[in-house]
């Protein structure tokens, strides 16, 4: 796990539940989540292994089933495309939890945000609640 992803998941262990979206092949984060006690759902649009202690669910954020989500405190991606952005968001705020999201390299959030810079040079955006 790098320095970055060590970070996040200092971020994210004070949840008592969050959902990871796009899990992809890099399920570390949500691995060592789980490690610490934190319940752990992974999704992604295709069928992804994932360790011991995570939950995975087929879903696609653009066509959500929102029990998948009901019980997180936080929503959050990593290297969260652009477009996929507002989905996240919509999701987050229909089942009142917050919807954080890291973007790959120079993409910028396309939902007001604050931001905040982690250790390892990964900066966390988290959806702000007071804007629609």
């Amino acid at each position: 796990m790098n320095d970055a992803d060590r970070a996040l998941v200092g971020r994210l262990s004070d949840a008592d539940g969050v959902v990871e979206v796009g899990v992809g092949n890099r399920p570390s984060v949500a691995a060592e989540l789980a490690a610490r006690g934190v319940s752990v759902t992974a999704t992604d649009i295709h069928e992804r292994p994932v360790p011991d202690g995570v939950t995975f669910v087929v879903d696609d954020v653009t066509d959500p089933t929102l029990s998948v989500y009901e019980d997180a405190d936080i929503v959050f991606a990593r290297n969260l495309p652009p477009e996929l952005h507002r989905p996240l968001r919509v999701i987050a705020r229909r089942v009142d939890a917050a919807c954080w999201f890291t973007t790959l390299g120079g993409d910028q959030p396309a939902v007001p945000v604050d931001r905040e810079q982690l250790d390892g040079g990964e900066t966390l955006y988290r959806a702000r609640e007071d804007v629609r």
